[in-house]
């Protein structure tokens, strides 16, 4: 695994992705820094993290997804081997926050932002974008966050992380076209809140209740509504509320 450490950048994400499309990288290059001034997540919102404390990495993903109807295919391989190292380390109540927030309790400890780049040529090369909140304590403007820190009341070496994550992500890349299914189901299984009732807000900024029933091939999520018709809605369309 070839490592690239940073000190300070505007986006792990960004920098990678610029980086291949100017040389051929090694399959799962990884970029990490100590700072992230313009760290993104999901709908285009801001990823903050306390210089330092935290783990941001980003890692190159080619010769995996070959159909762009097929993206979310790695958003839950990606998902499940970040969930099985936290697990290894005896992370409590964890769970997926669909589509890729990474969750203990209720409490969000890290995100996932996948970036896929379709070549000339039809390859698709993915970046994929891991914050993970390991030794930050303070939360006081992010009161639904904690890291592992908090949880385990003792300070954690961040430095494991990337190798732990990429080995895991390589592990499931190798096996998924025999074990799909399998990571099909466990991705369900983990779903934050799934067959739970609980309020979402729509497009027209309108709440409704909803049972989680499970995510789509697409990446969208499925929901009984309370006409006991299932809906399935997009990441930009609905929001959950907890």
């Amino acid at each position: 695994m070839k490592l690239i450490k940073l000190d300070a950048i505007d986006s792990t994400n960004d920098f990678l992705k610029s980086l291949a499309a100017y040389e051929e990288l090694e399959n799962f290059t990884v970029v990490t820094a100590e700072n992230q001034t313009k760290g993104k997540g999901q709908r285009g919102s801001k990823w903050e993290s306390e210089k330092g404390k935290n783990l941001i990495m980003s890692v190159l993903v080619k010769d995996f997804l070959f159909d762009n109807e097929k993206f979310f295919e790695l958003s839950v391989i990606v998902s499940l081997s970040v969930i099985e190292v936290l697990k290894s380390l005896n992370i409590p109540e964890l769970s997926i926050k669909w589509p890729n927030d990474i969750m203990s309790y209720n409490k969000k400890i890290g995100g996932i932002l996948i970036e896929n780049t379709i070549k000339s040529d039809g390859r698709i090369v993915s970046v994929v974008g891991l914050g993970l909140n390991v030794n930050q304590t303070n939360f006081d403007e992010l009161p639904q966050a904690s890291s592992l820190c908090v949880i385990l009341n003792k300070t954690l070496d961040k430095e494991i992380f990337p190798a732990l994550i990429t080995d895991k992500i390589k592990e499931k890349i190798a096996l998924w076209e025999t074990s799909s299914s399998i990571f099909w189901q466990e991705y369900f299984n983990s779903l934050f809140r799934k067959g739970v009732p609980m309020p979402f807000k729509n497009l027209d900024d309108r709440n409704f209740m909803g049972i989680i029933q499970g995510v789509s091939s697409f990446g969208k999520i499925q929901i009984l509504l309370e006409d006991d018709s299932v809906s399935e809605f997009d990441i930009k369309e609905i929001k959950m509320l907890y």
